[in-house]
């Protein structure tokens, strides 16, 4: 009976770790957040028109707790690996 809550304890730190996008790939935002934290030493908030809806961001480190830092087009924010999803791939067309 104790390995049971065991194993439950050890998958869910797991879980984040599978969910979280690996280093060069391309996400973007599910939804926009209320501000965004930069990815500087010293982090400031900003706002969260800095990036547009749909607008693709590469993954350039992960982080701890399950955030990652993307850099988008206007900056390099710190966002939870939750708040993204792996860009559509673009045709080769």
């Amino acid at each position: 009976m104790e390995s049971s809550p065991a194993r439950a304890a050890a998958a869910d730190p797991a879980a984040p770790q599978q969910e979280a996008p690996e280093l060069g790939s391309l996400v973007q935002l599910r939804e926009l957040p209320p501000y965004l934290k930069t990815a500087d030493a010293m982090p400031m908030l900003r706002p969260s028109d800095l990036v547009d809806a749909g607008e693709q961001g590469e993954v350039v480190a992960i982080k701890a707790l399950g955030q990652v830092a993307v850099r988008f087009r206007r900056g390099t924010f710190l966002l939870e690996s939750r708040q993204l999803e792996r860009a559509a791939a673009a045709d080769p067309g």
